[in-house]
């Protein structure tokens, strides 16, 4: 079976939030050479990787990966707002919206399954 084939049996709000778990991962692994590899970059970004794997193969424990994800994020969050997104603009919007984009999608997978 194609990957095309496969990416058609997801709904749009399915893809989305395939899309947002995979892209989260690259970004942060990506980051990781200009941040001084910092092992929480790194332990988010495979996380993230291993979470959209697990709902494109749909994966009995995404649901426990995801409220793991989602514990996690909100706690990576809210600590680079309190410690550096307050004084750095970019940095507080693309944490606010990382956050909230990670809570839509979390609502969403738990409530779905």
């Amino acid at each position: 079976m194609s990957l095309a084939t496969k990416l058609k049996a997801f709904k749009p709000f399915e893809l989305a939030a395939l899309s947002f778990y995979a892209v989260t991962g690259i970004i942060l692994l990506a980051s990781l050479f200009f941040t001084g590899f910092p092992p929480h970059l790194g332990f988010l970004a495979i996380l993230s990787l291993i979470t959209a794997y697990s709902f494109f193969t749909k994966r009995g424990w995404t649901q426990w990966l995801v409220a793991a994800m989602f514990i996690i994020i909100t706690a990576f969050t809210l600590d680079t707002l309190f410690s550096a997104g307050f004084s750095d603009a970019l940095v507080g919007v693309s944490m606010l919206g990382y956050a909230v984009l990670t809570w839509i999608f979390t609502a969403y997978i738990i409530l779905k399954k």
